[in-house]
């Protein structure tokens, strides 16, 4: 089941760009029993890799716009570095609902951005100075560092609504861009929790031909309806991991007040 789902998950990002964060963690939460710092640390290795494979044929195709990837860099960086922080600063005891909801607000407001952009059919494109678009980007850094999702869905809106680059090089850059957080934050997580290898090793064998065939398919088949279809479904798995992450909150409210209603007055 590994194997098949970095396939599929590759694809996805091979095919959109949209998925190494957004879906990766995700589905190592709900489908592998992988604990909320263990899914992070392996959404961000496994999607360098495979954006690693993807990356230069964008590049050769010409679909990167290294002036604007510089910008996202700049601000996107320094906020996987904060983020990344943060979570290592957390009681890990404590962490794993509250991730969870921030992990599934992102999804969901990730994918309703993507989807209210397809259903408008274009942008209208407002193209700023690229020091504030570093600013702009900053909040994607730390919440990739925080949690691994949205470097694909808010990049690309990012870059659909404030640049003038075309649909394909939107794709591009946004990947050298994920790539780039994916990269930074998975050296910083494995540093800080080491690395669940025997999961990753089976996303991975479906993994690499997945993003191979995804970046192929790009060329021959509309990405749009994929995005439309794969924002759905994202939308679904964000609000699961936001409702398990409430439900855990209340129940262990509920054991706190049990366990003091138990405790007999002197």
């Amino acid at each position: 089941m590994e194997i098949l789902a970095g396939f599929l998950i590759a694809m996805a990002i091979g095919m959109t760009g949209i998925g190494a964060g957004s879906i990766t963690a995700p589905v190592l939460i709900l489908f592998f029993a992988q604990s909320t710092t263990q899914a992070v640390t392996i959404a961000l290795v496994f999607g360098t890799v495979v954006k690693l494979i993807a990356a230069p044929i964008y590049f050769a195709r010409g679909h990167i716009n290294f002036r604007i990837l510089g910008y996202l860099a700049a601000g996107g960086l320094p906020g996987v570095l904060l983020g990344s922080l943060l979570l290592a600063s957390m009681n890990k005891a404590s962490m794993n609902e509250p991730v969870l909801i921030l992990v599934g607000f992102t999804i969901v407001f990730s994918a309703g951005a993507t989807l209210m952009r397809g259903l408008a059919n274009r942008v209208v494109s407002k193209p700023i100075a690229g020091k504030w678009l570093s600013w702009i980007v900053a909040p994607i850094g730390l919440e990739v560092g925080f949690s691994s999702a949205g470097a694909g869905a808010l990049g690309s809106v990012v870059l659909m609504r404030y640049t003038a680059l075309l649909p394909a090089q939107v794709i591009g850059t946004d990947l050298a861009f994920g790539l780039l957080l994916s990269m930074f934050g998975g050296g910083i997580h494995v540093g800080m929790t080491g690395l669940p290898t025997a999961i990753l090793i089976k996303l991975l064998i479906g993994g690499i031909p997945g993003v191979l065939v995804g970046t192929q398919l790009a060329t021959s088949m509309p990405p749009k309806k994929l995005r439309f279809a794969l924002c759905l479904w994202l939308l679904y798995v964000g609000v699961q991991l936001s409702y398990r992450g409430i439900s855990g909150i209340v129940e262990a409210k509920a054991k706190v007040g049990q366990s003091q209603q138990a405790v007999p007055a002197r």
